[in-house]
């Protein structure tokens, strides 16, 4: 699943990814990509950090409360990449973060590392 309030970039992003086999679902603010993480209970997250409604790491949190989301990797994918804003996603359950703009296929190679670690994926 992907979650970013940029209409564009996540439309851009969610094609790469079906293009690399994945199934993506998307969400544009905070309690869209939680309602649609409870639903679909998605084994990656990629979420941007300032979004309306929830921010990325309110929904972070919340994924992580629940019993299929302690399992899930969840990828903080934001402008935010100062040292304190690293810690506060770790501190939100992030297992990994990327600083917007980051090249496409720098993600491409973070999901690959996941899969060889934990199977498939289905972002």
């Amino acid at each position: 699943m992907i979650a970013d309030d940029n209409v564009s970039a996540v439309t851009l992003l969610a094609e790469l990814l079906r293009m690399e086999g994945h199934q993506v679902h998307v969400a544009t603010d905070g309690a869209q990509a939680l309602a649609i993480a409870e639903a679909v209970r998605p084994s990656v997250l990629i979420l941007d950090i300032g979004m309306p409604k929830l921010t990325g790491y309110e929904v972070a949190q919340a994924v992580r409360l629940t019993p299929w989301g302690r399992q899930a990797f969840l990828l903080a994918a934001t402008g935010w990449g100062q040292e304190s804003d690293k810690a506060r996603a770790r501190a939100a359950g992030f297992d990994a973060h990327l600083i917007k703009p980051f090249d496409p296929m720098e993600l491409l190679d973070v999901l690959e590392r996941r899969v060889a670690m934990a199977g498939q994926v289905s972002p």
